[in-house]
């Protein structure tokens, strides 16, 4: 995917979590936590629209982090009802951000599908001063998990033809928020041929990433 990136361990709750590492070729000006589709249904780190979301934000100049959930490739443990997932993002995020390269950045939080899920529950779960910049949320699984409310500067995208997570779900989560929703027109879950459009959509949304 890109010649900086690096894959490597860090501890978690259920033993050792392996870890994508998208770096920047200059100083990164953030770092982003993606998290990944349903371990259950074939969700990996190597997934198409998570690494989309991972070079977008690479283009933004900000370092990513992608991660196998428990069980999934060289992570270590088993599915958990996706509360131990949640504490499987938690602890590579804590991990990563304890670095000295990354402790004084900003971070954001990505998610596909149920890795969407997992995102929002990780910016939930943050204390006040220690939440994200700005989470980004892509087909987010709004029908079968209780997604938590999010920030208003939230970026949601949803495929219009999404046979996985019914568009009405997510625009039903999202209403009682006020929480606008990006929609593709004809498009399904896994954004097939539309890629590129994709990463475009979240670098533009992203625009104003660094401003203070």
């Amino acid at each position: 995917m890109n010649p900086r990136t690096v894959r490597e361990s860090v501890a978690g709750p259920a033993g050792r979590i392996e870890c994508a590492v998208d770096r920047t070729a200059a100083a990164p000006r953030g770092l982003a936590l993606v998290c990944h589709p349903h371990p259950q249904f074939g969700g990996t780190l190597d997934n198409k629209v998570v690494q989309t979301a991972a070079r977008a934000f690479l283009q933004l100049g900000w370092a990513s982090v992608r991660f196998n959930f428990r069980g999934v490739g060289g992570s270590e443990g088993t599915w958990a009802e996706g509360a131990g997932e949640v504490e499987d993002a938690m602890a590579v995020l804590l991990s990563w951000r304890a670095r000295p390269e990354f402790s004084a950045l900003p971070y954001c939080l990505a998610g596909f599908s149920f890795g969407a899920f997992v995102a929002a529950e990780v910016a939930h779960r943050m204390a006040d001063g220690a939440k994200p910049r700005r989470i980004v949320l892509i087909g987010p699984s709004t029908e079968k998990q209780s997604v938590p409310a999010v920030p208003a500067d939230t970026v949601v995208i949803q495929g219009e033809s999404d046979d996985v997570v019914p568009l009405a779900a997510t625009l039903d989560w999202a209403r009682p928020q006020n929480l606008p929703v990006i929609v593709f027109p004809g498009v399904g879950h896994f954004f097939h041929g539309q890629l590129a459009l994709l990463k475009s959509v979240i670098v533009r949304e992203l625009h104003d990433l660094d401003a203070v």
